[in-house]
């Protein structure tokens, strides 16, 4: 073996052992989800926002497996939608080949790291979504939505941005049609580093979808909504940021500097977002609440995720910050327009994540707009813009149709004696805190 092939071998190993720690960064984001989303609920339910997390997990490591990484990552695209799910259905020869050897993928290191570190994205993109409906659906037909979901509208995203789909840097793509195309890729690349609309804008407008579906709490507008845990949130909140930097550091698919980038940007991004979040409070209503901070935090990590590997640590600031003023202005719009959106999916996710892929054809470091693109930094900012609407269209058509058909076959709503007096209780059988059985809130 060769010099050059002994530090090739080391390149690879390192490689991979970032891209594990980061998959099981990964991973943690879905219970980190679990304990914020949990935090900010009345005791009454706060098992069963959990569950639903930890749930949403479940069934999408089962389907993933079974058909999910196929549909995303297969090699046979249909209509630049999504790929054959039965090319490497149960990742047979995915992973291992039936003689036994490990498959390697395309980044020099096995194949299985890879997989594992999309099926992580698949559950906390789908697991984000429970929030926008939380104390008022039944379980199974939470569970059963994940599937559907995740199959139907997740797998064919991630096709169409980051295979060889309709919304990526492939020739037979909107954005290669539009300006042309340069040695078999689009002349002006769109940029979702690590999930602006796979991740963010999807969850976003399905919680949306599903507010308006599944209806209002019987309790909204009527009562107060207070969050019973507030350090539970900010615990969620610590747990989301740490993990969030495998999320972004891990979407380089390698020990690079770009990870280091990403890494940075993400850390910027989230400080500036607490900023942005609590200056708007201080303006608005005098004080800078924990929940802001824990709000504003995430606010900032959603907006820099499709621009993570393309900003500089400044202009990542500059994006972190108005993220977090948006999201908190934009969390209003609940009690003006009237749709339930419990714990701010659409407010916090849904504008920050739209927020986020039009200020990366902004910002991009000498692409965009504002730092040195010229025309193709317009140009940018056209295929950015049709990124977020074409996704934010099709999930949310796809969103629709599954909402509904479950609404006349399974039904979405517990019973009113149910909502009221806590899902804990009646559908779990148990309660998070001793007094929960007889004092609800």
């Amino acid at each position: 073996m060769t010099n050059m092939d002994i530090a090739l071998a080391a390149a690879h190993t390192g490689d991979a052992a970032w891209m594990m720690m980061c998959a099981t960064l990964v991973l943690l984001m879905t219970p980190a989800l679990a304990f914020f989303y949990g935090g900010m609920l009345g005791q009454k339910s706060v098992l069963n926002m959990l569950m639903m997390s930890y749930g949403a997990l479940a069934v999408v490591a089962v389907a993933y497996i079974g058909w999910g990484w196929s549909t995303s990552f297969g090699h046979h695209g249909v209509a630049g939608v999504f790929a054959n799910p039965f090319e490497f259905f149960g990742l047979h020869n995915a992973v291992i080949t039936d003689d036994g050897n490990i498959v390697d993928g395309s980044h020099g290191y096995a194949n299985a790291i890879d997989i594992g570190f999309q099926l992580t994205f698949a559950a906390i993109a789908t697991a984000l979504i429970s929030g926008a409906i939380a104390e008022r659906v039944k379980f199974g037909t939470w569970l059963t939505f994940v599937g559907l979901w995740v199959t139907l509208v997740y797998c064919p995203l991630v096709f169409m941005v980051w295979n060889d789909g309709l919304l990526s840097a492939a020739p037979e793509g909107i954005a290669a049609h539009l300006f042309g195309s340069h040695d078999g890729r689009a002349a002006i690349v769109p940029i979702d580093f690590a999930g602006g609309s796979v991740i963010e804008v999807s969850s976003g407008v399905s919680g949306l979808v599903l507010a308006l579906v599944v209806g209002k709490r019987r309790s909204f507008l009527r009562s107060p909504q207070r969050p019973h845990n507030l350090p539970m949130v900010m615990l969620g909140a610590a747990l989301l940021w740490f993990a969030w930097l495998g999320f972004n550091g891990g979407s380089a698919f390698g020990a690079n500097g770009t990870a280091a980038l990403a890494w940075m940007n993400t850390t910027a991004a989230g400080a500036a977002g607490l900023l942005g979040w609590l200056g708007a409070e201080h303006i608005r209503d005098g004080h800078a609440t924990s929940l802001g901070a824990a709000s504003g935090v995430v606010a900032g990590l959603v907006a820099i995720t499709p621009a993570a590997g393309a900003l500089t640590p400044v202009t990542s600031l500059i994006m972190g910050a108005i993220a977090g003023v948006l999201s908190a202005y934009a969390v209003d719009w609940k009690y003006r327009l009237g749709y339930d959106d419990t714990l701010d999916v659409v407010g916090v996710h849904l504008v920050s994540g739209l927020w986020g892929l039009i200020g990366t054809g902004l910002f991009a470091h000498g692409q965009g707009l504002l730092t040195g693109g010229g025309v193709d930094g317009f140009k940018l900012v056209i295929v950015q813009m049709i990124l977020a609407i074409v996704s934010l269209a099709f999930v949310g058509a796809m969103t629709i149709i599954i909402a509904v058909v479950l609404l006349f076959t399974m039904g979405w709503r517990v019973d009113r004696e149910t909502e009221a007096t806590g899902i804990d209780a009646a559908v779990h059988a148990e309660t998070a805190y001793d007094n929960a059985g007889s004092e609800f809130r």
